[in-house]
Formats: C-alpha cells, sequence, structure tokens
C-alpha cells in the first residue's frame, strides 16, 4: 500500500536516471554483489560484497562519444570483507569505509589507501553532518583558500562510544561508556542521536548524558518483519526518526534536547530506507515506490511507482554533459522504464554530485553557419 500525494506538484521534484549500467561484470556478479554507494562531484565510490571499493568518474566530452561514468579504479579492503558503509570528507579529500567492525582511511578521488592505523572493534560510526558539509578545497575559486579544519567524529563499539577527530593525522578524543550499545548513530554537533535494538536515545557529547526518546517499535504484537532503525539529520539541531506503531510508521522531528518540532510524517509500512533532499523526505518502501514528502509541509508531494518488469533497461538515458544535482539522493518519477532490479536503498550524496543532462545532445549538436566575405 502507498499513500497517494496530498498535494502534487506541477513539476515533480525528483527523475529517475540512470548512471552506471553495470556495476559488477558477469563474471563475477554471480558472487559479488553492491552493498553501499556515495558521490561526489564527477565521482561514485561503490562498496561490495567481496571487498571491493569501486571508482567511477564522470569522463570529459569526446567528439564521438557522449559523457558518461566509467570505472577508473578497484580497490579491495583488507581482507576482502564486505563494504557495510561508505562516507566522503569533501574538506579533507578522505573517505572513511566500514568494514568486518573496521573503519579503514582512504583518500578521495583516487581511493588510495590513507597512512592511518584502521579503528577496530567498531559497530558503527557517525561524523559530524555540519563537518560532511564543508566543501572541498578544490572548489575554491582561484585566488581563494578555504581554511581546512578538523572534522569530528564518533564511533559506536559494543559498550561505549569512542570520539575522534581527524585531520592530517587521527586525533582520539575521549570514550563515554554506552552500555547497552547501538546498532545506528547520526551526530550533529554536540547531538548523537543514536538507537539500539529498541529504543532511541539521544546523547550530549560534551556532557556525557543521554535520556531515552522514543521505542523504535510501539507493537505490542511481534512483527513478521525486522524494523529497521531510521535515524536522518535535518537541520543543524533537528533529527528524523522513524517507529512502527502495528499498523503504519510514524516520523518525528525532534531537537538535540529531544523537544517535538514540525508535524509527524507517515508511511503505511515500515520504510526500507530514508534520506533528506531538502526540502523534501525521501522514502522507499517495501513494495519497492518511492514516496516523496515535504519537510515544511509534512505531504506528500511525489509518489514513484516500482519498477517495471521489463527487458527494456538497455533504454537507459544518453549519458550527456553533466548538471549539478544539489543533495543527492537515489530516486526517479513516475513510471520511467529503468530498473528492472528491485530497488534495495537510497542513498543521500550530501555535497551533491553530477548527473549527465539529457539535453546535451540537442543543444551540443553541430549546427551549418553562413560565411560572409568582407
Amino acid at each position: 500500500m502507498t499513500y497517494a500525494p496530498q498535494n502534487p506538484v506541477d513539476v515533480p521534484p525528483f527523475q529517475l536516471q540512470r548512471l552506471v549500467q553495470e556495476v559488477l561484470e558477469p563474471s563475477v556478479s554471480g558472487r559479488a554483489q553492491v552493498r553501499c554507494a556515495q558521490a561526489l562531484g564527477s565521482e561514485i565510490y561503490v562498496g561490495c560484497s567481496d571487498g571491493g571499493l569501486l571508482r567511477y568518474a564522470l569522463q570529459a566530452d569526446d567528439p564521438t562519444k557522449l559523457e558518461s561514468y566509467t570505472i577508473l579504479s578497484r580497490q579491495s579492503v583488507p581482507g576482502e570483507k564486505p563494504v557495510d558503509e561508505i562516507v566522503l570528507i569533501p574538506s579533507l579529500s578522505r573517505a572513511l569505509v566500514l568494514s568486518d567492525h573496521q573503519i579503514h582511511f582512504y583518500t578521495i578521488p583516487s581511493l588510495d589507501p590513507y597512512p592511518i592505523k584502521p579503528i577496530r572493534h567498531a559497530i558503527t560510526f557517525a561524523v559530524d553532518d555540519h563537518h560532511l558539509k564543508r566543501p572541498s578545497p578544490s572548489s575554491a575559486p582561484p585566488g581563494v583558500s578555504i581554511p581546512i579544519d578538523p572534522v569530528d567524529f564518533c564511533v559506536i563499539k559494543r559498550n561505549s562510544i569512542a570520539m575522534y577527530v581527524l585531520k592530517d593525522r587521527l586525533i582520539y578524543q575521549k570514550e563515554i561508556p554506552l552500555p547497552q550499545g547501538a546498532s545506528l548513530a547520526r551526530r550533529a554537533g554536540r547531538s548523537l542521536c543514536i538507537c539500539d535494538k529498541t529504543y532511541y536515545s539521544m546523547v550530549d557529547l560534551e556532557d556525557a548524558s543521554m535520556f531515552q526518546l522514543l521505542p523504535l517499535s510501539q507493537a505490542f504484537d511481534p512483527t513478521p518483519f525486522v524494523v529497521k532503525p531510521s535515524i536522518t539529520v535535518i537541520s543543524p539541531n533537528e533529527f528524523l526518526i522513524l517507529s512502527w506503531t502495528g499498523a503504519s510508521t510514524l516520523g518525528l522531528f525532534i531537537t538535540g534536547a529531544g523537544d517535538p518540532v514540525r508535524g509527524t510524517l507517515e508511511w503505511p509500512s515500515h520504510p526500507e530506507a530514508v534520506c533528506l533532499d531538502y526540502p523534501y523526505i525521501t522514502s522507499l518502501l517495501p513494495n519497492n515506490t518511492i514516496e516523496i514528502h515535504s519537510v515544511e509541509t509534512q505531504s506528500i508531494v511525489q509518489v514513484i511507482g516500482a519498477p517495471l518488469s521489463s527487458t527494456s533497461s538497455s533504454k537507459a538515458s544518453s549519458p550527456v554533459k553533466p548538471s549539478t544535482h544539489s543533495r543527492g539522493a537515489s530516486s526517479g518519477s513516475r513510471s520511467i522504464d529503468l530498473d528492472t532490479a528491485r530497488r534495495t536503498n537510497l542513498v543521500s550524496s550530501v555535497s551533491g554530485y553530477l548527473v549527465p543532462s539529457t539535453q546535451r545532445s540537442d543543444k551540443m549538436r553541430p549546427v551549418s553557419v553562413k560565411l560572409i566575405r568582407t
């Protein structure tokens, strides 16, 4: 079941476009799967179940070939264990990669290993969302330098929260006890929102204090599915958390102090994934549809149906000149026949990425021009 848009807009905010035709080659796709992905500028980074790290780049225009994302390099995390998460830090040109309970450090865009010893015994980690939004030094105009500031992040271990600062080297700050542990965490400044097996909680990292917010599931009877925790940073002091009621899922906007703000969101089933592309919340539902809500009004503005079962995936839109996509999310609009496989996740790329424009072939085609002799 999917709710219909309450206030549909004339121009849907999202459009589906394939960026990479085939991530894994047929020879290896039978044993390897895509586990996670992130994008920044003209680069896409993909983590696989066999420990592979793939780097794609949007190639420069060629007179005989349209622009497209092409694989440039491959890496493997130590031990070739599945890659669970990739977080890009543009301001430091670093990528943090979680695999086999270890956080590895890489340089972007080259994806070369960075000489920092991996952090071990990590369940999950959370980089300060404010710091993720800092621009890359390479994005500065000519003659203007962008200061490079340290980046703060937390590592959730089995019974504690370890706090680190990263710049040229990694600095350990302190540890906060966390007896119940956590499986998911998101950080905004001094506030760390976490979720364990049963409850969402808020941690004040400066005071080392914590209080409970909301149950992950409010249902009295056991659910026939796993209720996934979901935490999304909305603004410098605002989070969105999801709670299953037994009949639907509610999304609550809360501050770092635990106070509710705005209204609530509601889904007919528990979303598989949620991400922010302000001013929209994009959610993937179990029936493979995507719902887009307005953050400001909490109303549904667009519903994207499940992919059509078709063999016409080769009709993917032509890769051409890029246009900037501001905070990217895997999404689509209407019944565009691009995806033939099940959607498995939505990913928000905080600093945006480039999407090939379907208008290049028309706007950039050769045009005959009459010359006038003088």
